[in-house]
């Protein structure tokens, strides 16, 4: 069994290592919690109102949408189109087009990456070998933080053995039962 000291040395130790990257994953993290509400991925630069002619017959393919894409001169890559309730929607990595199929008019809406929130975000996206390890290891290293955290304090009516397990069990239950029932 790991001693009080050493289990507060490796609980401070660890905890100033992955200051950053705790904080830099909580920041991301309550960001992508509200991705709905605001692209925090980026923001508006340009918007530009638009008209073309779609005859009525065309056959919208993604290769028809990414050539109107270029002729609109945009040379993003596309990432996908789609028709409903006759407008037509193109997304590009870095625009947005809407064109009403009845009138023909529209804009593109063009976007560029927001500074630092935009890297943070990337750490919850990331899949490259390297940083799945780091997680892993970051992972291990936060569950290491919670068990040094609990067993540190051995005397006193706040150990773990008195309060600590049903402040902790309440904190396993409530995600448990959003799991459940939301």
């Amino acid at each position: 069994m790991i001693s009080p000291l050493k289990a507060r040395n490796l609980h401070r130790d660890l905890g100033y290592f992955y200051i950053g990257l705790i904080i830099s994953f909580a920041f991301s993290g309550i960001l992508m919690n509200h991705r709905d509400y605001w692209h925090p991925e980026k923001y508006t630069v340009q918007t530009k109102a638009i008209s073309v002619n779609i005859p009525k017959d065309t056959d919208i393919t993604e290769k028809y949408a990414e050539e109107l894409g270029k002729k609109l001169g945009i040379d993003d890559k596309i990432r996908r189109h789609k028709v409903k309730d006759d407008e037509l929607k193109i997304s590009f990595e870095k625009n947005d087009v809407e064109i009403d199929l009845k009138t023909g008019k529209g804009e593109i809406v063009t976007f560029i990456k927001t500074p630092i929130i935009s890297q943070t975000m990337k750490l919850h996206k990331n899949t490259s070998n390297w940083w799945i390890y780091y997680s892993d290891i970051f992972g291990l290293s936060l569950i290491t933080i919670a068990i040094t955290g609990a067993i540190m304090i051995k005397v006193g009516k706040n150990t773990f053995g008195k309060r600590g397990w049903k402040l902790a069990l309440a904190g396993l239950i409530v995600p448990l039962l959003i799991l459940i029932f939301v």
